[in-house]
């Protein structure tokens, strides 16, 4: 059985595909988005998220961790983030849960088992599972092997990627994978590698690879001003030629921006704001005139 590491499993989702579905949320990413919403997908490993107001002071950590890497500071108890290896026994300990481990290394199968718990709902909605991140393509193999134990429970399987992975990595899920929801956050190179970390070449390729394969592809737009909020006719124009069947247009929102914290981890999203009504709806038309459905999530 492929392993993975998992951070989340989310049931009833709504937002990763049609129907009710069960999201999957796997660690791991090899983009450095300004805004992103979920840090602790970022690193591939298991980290310690820390939440000081819950902590109440029994000191129980202090005796468990093996590394020192907690400490009394004047201003209240720190942590030591270059001493912390992330073995998870200080959270073990805290009863009061101001110490959680984020991550859980799962095989495949076990994923698979628990999913299927949710059979009831796919069936009756038209919904199914979804993959998605951090980025998912990482672990392509986990990915083939949990798509298709499903597919032959008849389940649907959806796979949301910002595509920055081999083409290679596709071909293993293209088999049983129904869906794909594909990030399209910026048209112009230079922007989505300042935006990113990476340029943007080898994600539209794969996105033109995939659709020539007549898979069935939502894009999304992650619509953050002042990023790339002037994107919209640009990507449009891009996928004009494409049997694209939805542009989904997300807002920047700021719920992603209490989780950077308890990581230890510096938000650079500083500038990013929640869009405007108008905004948003001059999107959806840049869309419409190159004659491709969008709505705004």
């Amino acid at each position: 059985m492929e392993k993975a590491t998992v951070f989340n499993i989310q049931r009833f989702s709504i937002y990763d595909g049609p129907g009710i579905r069960t999201s999957v949320f796997l660690k791991g990413c090899n983009l450095r988005c300004l805004w992103c919403h979920n840090p602790e997908s970022i690193s591939p490993q298991r980290q310690l998220g820390f939440y000081p107001e819950k902590c109440i002071g029994c000191g129980n950590c202090f005796r468990a961790c093996p590394e020192g890497a907690h400490i009394a500071a004047p201003d209240g108890h720190t942590i030591d983030r270059t001493k912390c290896v992330s073995c998870g026994k200080c959270a073990n300990d805290c009863f009061a849960e101001a110490l959680t481990m984020l991550g859980e290394e799962t095989t495949s199968e076990e994923v698979v088992r628990a999913v299927l718990t949710d059979r009831g709902y796919y069936e009756r909605s038209g919904g199914g599972v979804t993959f998605t991140g951090g980025e998912c393509m990482l672990k392509p193999d986990f990915i083939r092997e949990c798509a298709a134990l499903l597919s032959a429970e008849g389940i649907s399987v959806a796979v949301d990627t910002a595509g920055n992975v081999p083409f290679e990595s596709f071909e293993k899920v293209l088999p049983y994978a129904d869906l794909f929801l594909y990030d399209v956050k910026a048209a112009d190179p230079d922007l989505h590698r300042r935006l990113t970390g990476v340029g943007n070449e080898r994600i539209l390729e794969n996105l033109k690879r995939l659709a020539s394969l007549g898979k069935r592809l939502i894009v999304r737009y992650p619509f953050i001003p002042p990023y790339n909020d002037g994107e919209a006719e640009a990507i449009a124009s891009l996928l004009a030629p494409l049997p694209v069947e939805l542009v989904e247009i997300m807002p920047y929102h700021h719920l992603g921006e209490g989780k950077y914290r308890p990581l230890g981890m510096e938000n650079r999203a500083a500038e990013a704001r929640v869009p405007s009504d108008d905004a948003l709806e001059a999107a959806v038309t840049a869309f419409a005139h190159r004659g491709i459905p969008a709505r705004r999530t």
